[in-house]
C-alpha cells in the first residue's frame, strides 16, 4: 500500500489524521458496512474496530494514501472473518442476508450488495435509521449522532434539548432498535413516506450545524454545508413529486449561496446586512429559485421547508436589505410558525417585525419568548433582543443583553462578533 510519506507519523498527526478521516469519512463507511452486512450496530461495530486498527498500525506503517479506503477494507476483512466463523450470523441471527445453507461468503458478494433504489449509502443509511418503530424525535437524534458525525452537544443544540435528555435518547434508540432486530434495509415505494419527513429534517439540521457551527474556531463548516446540500439534492432527485423534498432543496441552495460572503478574509462572521451581495453565488440562487417553482408547482400548501425557502428567495432577489420585502417576510414567517409553533421561527419573525415595522414593535415579541424553555439557553434570544434595544436607543440595557449572549455562546467566532458589538456601544468589556 502506498503511503504519503515514508516517515512514520507522529502520535499528533496520526489524531490529526484519525480525527479528519472520521470527520470526512465516517457516514459513508457506516453507510457503506451496513448496506455490506444488513445491520448498523454491527456496522458500526466494525467501524470502530478499523479505528482501533488504525490508531495501532498507522504511527509505524504511515498514513495510507487513501484512509478511508483503508478503512473500508480493514472492516470489511474483520466482517468476513466473523460470517465465516459464524460469530456475527449467530449473535445478529443472519445479518449478512445469508441462509445457513448457502455455503460461505465472498468478498465481491459483500461489495456486490447494492439497494437499486437509493444508490447513495449515506443517504440510504439515513432512511435505514429513520425507521418507524422509533418515536420522531429519537429518529432524527440518532441519525445526526451517527450519520451526521453530530457531537451529542451539537445535536442537543440542534433539537433544543439538554445534553442529558438527549443521551438517554440515543440510549433507548439504539436499545429499541436492537430489541426488536431491526435489520438495515431501505423502504421502497409508499414505504418510504413514513420515513421522509424525519430525513428532510436530519438533512436540515446537518446543513445548519455547517452554516453556523455550535463550537469550534470556525463560523461555518463548510463539510456539513456541502454533505447537507447533496443529501437535499439525492432525495430531491429521488422523490420529485414530494414538495416539502423540493422546499429543502431549495432552502438549502438559496442559504448556501451567501457562504462566501458571510465570513471575512479572516474567518469573521459577516451578518446579513453587511453581506456583500455581488459575492452570493448566482448559480446556487438559480437552483433554489427552481427547485421552489418545483415545489409550488405541485399545487400544495407550502411546508416548513418550503415556506423557508420563499423567505430565502425574498432575500435572494433584493439588491439590498432596505430593499427587502419584509412584510411578505412576516407574512411568510406567520404561516411558517401557525404550521410549526417553532420559538426559533417566532424568534426569527420577530427580527423581520423590526425591519418591516420597527423595533418598538418588534420588542414586545422577543419579551414574550423570555420564559420559552427551548430558548434558555439559546444565545440568540438575548442577542436579538440587544439589536432591538440598540436600535432604540436604550444601549445600557442592550450591553446586559449581550453579555448575556455572550456567556451562552460556544463558537469562537460568534463570540468575537458578540464583543465587537459590545466595544461598539462604547464599554469596556467587564
Amino acid at each position: 500500500m502506498s503511503h504519503e510519506t515514508g516517515e512514520s507519523p507522529d502520535g499528533e498527526a496520526v489524531r490529526r489524521a484519525i480525527e479528519a478521516v472520521w470527520r470526512l469519512e465516517s457516514a459513508r463507511l457506516l453507510g457503506a458496512l451496513a448496506r455490506m452486512v444488513r445491520d448498523l450496530e454491527a456496522a458500526e461495530d466494525l467501524v470502530q474496530h478499523a479505528l482501533v486498527v488504525a490508531l495501532a498500525r498507522w504511527p509505524s506503517a504511515g498514513i495510507p494514501a487513501n484512509p478511508g479506503a483503508w478503512l473500508l477494507t480493514v472492516a470489511r476483512n474483520r466482517a468476513l472473518d466473523e460470517l465465516r466463523r459464524g460469530t456475527m450470523r449467530e449473535r445478529r441471527h443472519g445479518v449478512l442476508g445469508v441462509d445457513a445453507d448457502e455455503g460461505a461468503i465472498t468478498e465481491a458478494d459483500l461489495i456486490e450488495r447494492v439497494d437499486d433504489a437509493v444508490g447513495d449509502d449515506v443517504l440510504r443509511l439515513i432512511l435505514a435509521t429513520c425507521h418507524p418503530i422509533l418515536p420522531r424525535a429519537s429518529r432524527v437524534a440518532l441519525t445526526l449522532r451517527m450519520v451526521g458525525g453530530l457531537t451529542t452537544e451539537e445535536v442537543a443544540r440542534a433539537l433544543l434539548v439538554a445534553e442529558p435528555t438527549l443521551a438517554q435518547r440515543l440510549v433507548r434508540a439504539k436499545r429499541a432498535l436492537a430489541e426488536a432486530r431491526v435489520p438495515f434495509e431501505v423502504p421502497r415505494g409508499e414505504a418510504l413516506r413514513p420515513r421522509l419527513e424525519a430525513a428532510l429534517e436530519v438533512v436540515y439540521l446537518i446543513f445548519n450545524e455547517g452554516y453556523a457551527a455550535t463550537t469550534g474556531g470556525a463560523w461555518i463548516r463548510v463539510d456539513l454545508c456541502e454533505e447537507g446540500l447533496r443529501l437535499a439534492r439525492v432525495i430531491g432527485a429521488l422523490v420529485p413529486d414530494d414538495a416539502e423534498a423540493q422546499g429543502l432543496s431549495a432552502l438549502l441552495e438559496l442559504q448556501a449561496s451567501r457562504s462566501q460572503a458571510r465570513v471575512g478574509p479572516d474567518g469573521a462572521p459577516i451578518l446579513l446586512a453587511d453581506q456583500d451581495r455581488s459575492r452570493w453565488d448566482r448559480l446556487l440562487i438559480r437552483r433554489g429559485l427552481e427547485a421552489l417553482a418545483r415545489a409550488e408547482a405541485l399545487g400544495r400548501p407550502l411546508g416548513p421547508y418550503a415556506l423557508q425557502a420563499a423567505i430565502a428567495a425574498c432575500h435572494a432577489r433584493a439588491p439590498s436589505v432596505d430593499a427587502t420585502e419584509w412584510p411578505r417576510i412576516v407574512a411568510l414567517y406567520d404561516a411558517l410558525c401557525e404550521l410549526t409553533g417553532s420559538p426559533v421561527a417566532l424568534l426569527n419573525r420577530a427580527v423581520a417585525v423590526s425591519m418591516a415595522f420597527g423595533p418598538g414593535e418588534a420588542l414586545p415579541l422577543v419579551d414574550a419568548l423570555e420564559d420559552e424553555p427551548a430558548l434558555r439557553d439559546y444565545h440568540l434570544l438575548p442577542s436579538v433582543r440587544a439589536d432591538l434595544l440598540v436600535r432604540l436607543g436604550r444601549r445600557r440595557e442592550a450591553r446586559a443583553e449581550l453579555g448575556r449572549a455572550l456567556e451562552l455562546c460556544r463558537n469562537e467566532r460568534e463570540q468575537e462578533l458578540l464583543r465587537r458589538r459590545l466595544d461598539a456601544l462604547g464599554f469596556a468589556e467587564a
